[in-house]
Formats: C-alpha cells, sequence, structure tokens
C-alpha cells in the first residue's frame, strides 16, 4: 500500500510544492512551507525566524494582535456548536448550567488549539503581503552552513 504525497513535484523547476492546508495543519512557514512557525508541537510560541527560508514570523510589533480576533470567531463557532450538541443530546433542556458545564470546560480546552491556529490562519490568510515561494526553501539554512562552515574555517586559521 502507497504512503499519501504530500508534496507536489513542479517538474519544469524541479521545485516540490506543499499544499496549504497541509502545511497549515503542521504549522509550517506560509512562505515556504517547510519551516515550523512554532517552537514546538504543543506550544504557541512562534520561532524568531523561519529556519528554511529566513521569514522573519513576527513581521512587526503587535503582529499576532488581529489573531486575537481570529480566535474570538473561533470561540463563537464552538460555543454555537456545543450549545446545539447540549441542546440536542439532552432534549431541549432548559437548565442553564448544563449549558455552563458543558461549554466553559470546551472552551478551556479549546484555548490552546485556538491560539495557535488562530496565528496560522493570520499568517497564511490574513497578511497579504505574504505569498507562498517554494524556491526560497532551503535557501537561509544553506546560508547559515556556509556561514558556519566559513567562520569554522576562520576560527582554525592561526
Amino acid at each position: 500500500m502507497d504512503t499519501p504525497q504530500y508534496h507536489l513535484q513542479d517538474t519544469k523547476n524541479n521545485i516540490k510544492r506543499v499544499p496549504m492546508l497541509v502545511a497549515m495543519a503542521k504549522g509550517k512557514c506560509a512562505r515556504c512551507r517547510k519551516g515550523n512557525l512554532f517552537k514546538g508541537p504543543f506550544t504557541s510560541n512562534t520561532n524568531e525566524v523561519c529556519s528554511s527560508c529566513g521569514l522573519t514570523i513576527e513581521r512587526n510589533p503587535g503582529y499576532f494582535y488581529t489573531s486575537m480576533f481570529v480566535s474570538y470567531a473561533m470561540n463563537v463557532a464552538e460555543i454555537a456548536t456545543l450549545w446545539i450538541a447540549t441542546s440536542v443530546l439532552s432534549g431541549d433542556s432548559n437548565d442553564p448550567w448544563l449549558y455552563l458545564s458543558v461549554i466553559i470546560p470546551g472552551l478551556l480546552l479549546m484555548a490552546p488549539f485556538n491560539n495557535r491556529y488562530s496565528k496560522v490562519i493570520q499568517v497564511y490568510w490574513l497578511d497579504p503581503g505574504l505569498k507562498y515561494r517554494p524556491e526560497l526553501a532551503d535557501t537561509f539554512s544553506k546560508e547559515r552552513k556556509e556561514d558556519e562552515s566559513e567562520l569554522k574555517e576562520a576560527v582554525s586559521e592561526p
């Protein structure tokens, strides 16, 4: 059984293209879709620069301020979903404590997800100046390796 291919090969330029939704789900850089946006798999702390293409993740002070509004919209959608699910499963109960006891823990459990993916949505969809450029993948890491090797050579010389 073949494993699914998430990279699409551009035969003209020999560049691997990564689908946007796959890169978003994995929290990858919006410009190269190869480097990580976040410092770890379960954190919402962003890296300062992309390790693959060198993009400055927080492009200006307060860059992720608008992700707060995205997170708010996600919370509203979750509240509506939990409200409807509780109403259907409880037989249209009128007890407000039942709804609150379902919705508040649900929102608390989803808070890390909302924080992380509101930043991903902002970087991919709400930043008009940031475009996908697969040819930039690995350019920053290659330059950094070259700089490190030059530095080692300079240090080793008497």
